[in-house]
């Protein structure tokens, strides 16, 4: 009989609950036995969900209430000593400061969960660090789902993969690989202590390229973990692990699981070679999308492996379904046809539960189901919504498209200087200001029906003008029409192009509270009509400096939604490329002299090993080319790139040509700007010297100090002064403050400059 079982769920909840939970808390106007209360709740429900779509296990311990990875610093006791933490369990408050930051110390740092668009709070390690297990909220978790009555498989991030990700300023990570490894076996003790039978430990670093000092990190860690424990499920997704198979079947675990969604090709190489006690944990169900799987498919696959391994067969989803949408029972507004090709978290458990019966009692038991399942299947693959031969014309006449710039950089920066006219160090922001309660109220109405469109619009320009006169008290020198109409950057766009299509509820995770709800492209995209003139041109009419027109890139546009699986990605970056190249056109003819084509998923979209990059690279900067290369010479070409480690990728991003990138630096102290100069970046940079992710204002010494670290590696000329990122989810009044003080170093640096000490003032920060 095969088992299944999911890696994780996700932690919101069918209406974002926890979301409105945690603002409410974070407000003053919930208790904290209140949030607790609907932790409890939620993971009360996914459990209960899993359990009545008869899987063999519900996985406990993926809930948090902000990232699991910074619930494993606190697990380990391994807040950063800034904080002044140590030594004592730490309450709600002490919890979220280490992750939003307090008056007193900046957040720790966030970045992107491998190629996903989830973001985790990176460990902060350093030679102070003392690893003590404080394990009452984890076992909490455990305890409520033990007591319950459920077979319970817990789930914790593995001790390498925790390193790995981790960041240490005095130290190497692996001198602290000993100390943890005690603790996971302390931990691990407690757990068997529990009667608990299976741990399922995540180390997704496998399906990276790790150095042998790495690889025998695993031996070294998991030598600790012989006795006095559960069986170990040793948890592998997003890629291939099959070059390190001889090192993972020595490690002492009892089983391994293996996404065969996206690296399928890997489950030859463990068949021939799986340890005849381990147990196989097929992830055959998309953990990543949102399309209905093909059980047909997975069954023929599945088939084999049951007959070969029996009960050592276990069938999963492909990763965690955190990052998937929790249902489809609320989507009201999706034609038949479109939601019979969907599967959310729920329809997952389903898929689950039929594969299995089909397994374990014929495909004659679920026979229905899947007839169902092949209809849907078919119904998609003929669909005549699908496909446009117009946009297949267009693309296969590419080759007549000049994608490069008309002039190199240097003469287009003339032109830009003569025709905007600004002062050293230019100031701006990346897009987006506060979307607040009267911005979200007006959109709710409109889309209700409420009001009229003709309303909704002259609402939108008044919060746009309160935005334009915001700017310019405070002496930004390009400015932003705040994006007050935009709901989300990917779904805004989304909605004006052709083969797309949206959820009402389609919500996932981003970090902490804040959710993203991503469009579904289902077929050929093009552009029917401008998508931004005419808004922008409003806010230029307003004021005489430069307004930006704000894009969303083609390969953000890609990441952030749910893609169509049955063409390559870098098909559908093509099309989408073609209608912003449309969009920038129509800009530029309004008169709209500066253009800002936001990209900050563009690494993320990297292949997780680097054998498969250079692929990955040339359709992703084709891409940007091909939506950027229409611009005059005189247009200004911007981008932003944020959540990024950009070392290693910055020939690419120099091949896009931006003429400014504005990037994510605060958290990172600038460290990211080191290899922008040694590089020798020949475009205009904008470090982004405040984190908007926080609530804390810094100061201008703070920010000054920033800027003297850029200043160090990159001409002056060539620098802007920005924040890191968009500040929509931020309020007016943090804003005016923190904007504040940007223009105000901005002020204070081109003093400096002015008078020729700028050098002694860069080298002595």
């Amino acid at each position: 009989m095969a088992r299944t079982h999911i890696l994780g769920y996700p932690r919101m909840g069918a209406k974002r609950e926890l979301k409105f939970s945690l603002e409410a808390f974070w407000k003053g106007e919930l208790s904290a036995e209140s949030l607790q209360t609907t932790g409890q709740t939620l993971r009360a429900g996914h459990w209960k969900k899993q359990q009545n779509a008869g899987l063999s296990f519900v996985t406990a311990g993926d809930f948090s209430f902000y990232d699991h990875v910074l619930d494993h610093s606190v697990l380990f006791g391994a807040a950063p000593g800034r904080f002044g933490l140590q030594g004592r369990p730490l309450n709600e408050n002490d919890y979220f400061s280490l992750a939003r930051g307090n008056a007193a110390q900046p957040a720790m740092e966030m970045t992107k969960w491998f190629d996903t668009n989830y973001h985790f709070i990176v460990p902060e390690l350093d030679a102070d660090t003392v690893f003590s297990l404080t394990p009452q909220d984890y076992l909490k978790q455990l305890d409520e789902a033990l007591a319950a009555g459920f077979e319970v498989k817990p789930v914790l991030l593995g001790p390498v993969s925790y390193l790995y990700l981790g960041k240490s300023k005095n130290a190497d990570k692996l001198d602290f690989l000993d100390a943890l490894a005690g603790q996971y076996a302390v931990l691990l003790n407690e757990l068997q202590r529990r009667k608990i039978t299976w741990l399922q430990i995540d180390e997704p670093i496998l399906a990276l390229d790790l150095d042998e000092s790495w690889l025998n990190a695993f031996d070294q860690a998991y030598s600790r973990f012989k006795t006095e424990r559960p069986k170990l499920l040793l948890t592998t997704y997003f890629d291939s692990v099959a070059r390190y198979q001889d090192r993972i079947a020595a490690l002492p675990v009892d089983g391994i699981h293996l996404d065969l969604v996206r690296a399928p090709e890997q489950l030859e190489t463990w068949l021939a070679t799986l340890p005849e006690e381990w147990v196989l944990s097929a992830g055959v169900i998309d953990g990543r999308n949102i399309w209905r799987n093909d059980l047909d498919k997975s069954l023929a696959l599945l088939a084999p492996l049951a007959e070969k391994l029996g009960e050592r067969l276990w069938i999963a989803p492909s990763c965690s379904l955190l990052h998937t949408p929790v249902t489809l029972a609320h989507e009201t507004l999706l034609d038949s046809d479109m939601k019979s090709w969907l599967a959310f978290a729920d329809e997952k458990l389903e898929e689950l539960r039929i594969l299995a019966k089909a397994l374990d009692h014929g495909a004659q038991s679920v026979a229905d189901e899947l007839a169902v399942s092949r209809a849907a299947i078919n119904s998609r693959a003929g669909s005549g919504r699908v496909h446009s031969q117009t946009v297949k014309a267009r693309l296969a006449a590419l080759d007549q498209i000049n994608e490069n710039r008309a002039a190199v950089f240097p003469e287009r920066q003339a032109h830009h200087h003569a025709r905007l006219n600004l002062p050293l160090l230019p100031t701006s922001t990346i897009g987006s200001f506060p979307q607040t309660a009267e911005i979200r109220a007006s959109r709710a109405a409109f889309k209700k029906g409420d009001i009229s469109p003709e309303q909704y619009d002259a609402d939108m320009k008044q919060h746009i003008q309160y935005a334009i006169r915001q700017q310019e008290q405070l002496g930004l020198d390009v400015l932003v029409h705040g994006e007050a109409e935009r709901n989300d950057m990917v779904e805004y766009f989304g909605e004006q192009l052709a083969g797309y299509v949206f959820t009402q509820n389609g919500w996932v995770q981003s970090y902490g509270s804040r959710c993203v709800k991503p469009p579904v492209i289902y077929g050929d995209v093009y552009r029917p009509s401008p998508m931004t003139v005419d808004i922008i041109r409003y806010a230029q009419s307003l004021t005489g400096k430069p307004v930006k027109g704000m894009l969303t890139g083609p390969v953000t546009m890609l990441q952030w939604s749910f893609v169509r699986d049955d063409q390559p990605r870098e098909t559908t970056a093509l099309q989408l490329a073609l209608a912003i190249r449309d969009e920038v056109d129509d800009l530029q003819k309004a008169g709209i002299a500066v253009i800002q084509i936001d990209e900050p998923a563009f690494r993320e979209g990297l292949p997780l090993q680097r054998a498969n990059w250079a692929h990955y690279l040339a359709w992703a900067v084709r891409a940007f080319k091909l939506a950027s290369s229409i611009a005059g010479n005189s247009t200004q070409i911007h981008t932003h790139m944020c959540y990024s480690e950009f070392n290693d990728i910055l020939q690419a991003i120099a091949k896009m040509d931006a003429d400014v990138i504005t990037i994510e630096t605060s958290r990172s102290r600038m460290e990211l700007l080191d290899g922008f100069g040694k590089f020798s970046y020949p475009n205009e940079i904008g470090p982004g010297i405040y984190d908007i992710h926080s609530p804390r204002i810094p100061s201008v010494a703070e920010m000054e100090q920033l800027m003297r670290r850029a200043m160090a590696v990159i001409p002056v000329e060539r620098l802007w002064i920005n924040p890191d990122c968009g500040l929509k989810t931020r309020g007016w009044p943090e804003t005016r403050a923190a904007l504040q003080n940007m223009v105000d170093t901005a002020r204070n640096l081109r003093s400096i400059a002015s008078s020729e000490k700028i050098k002694n003032h860069i080298y002595s920060a």
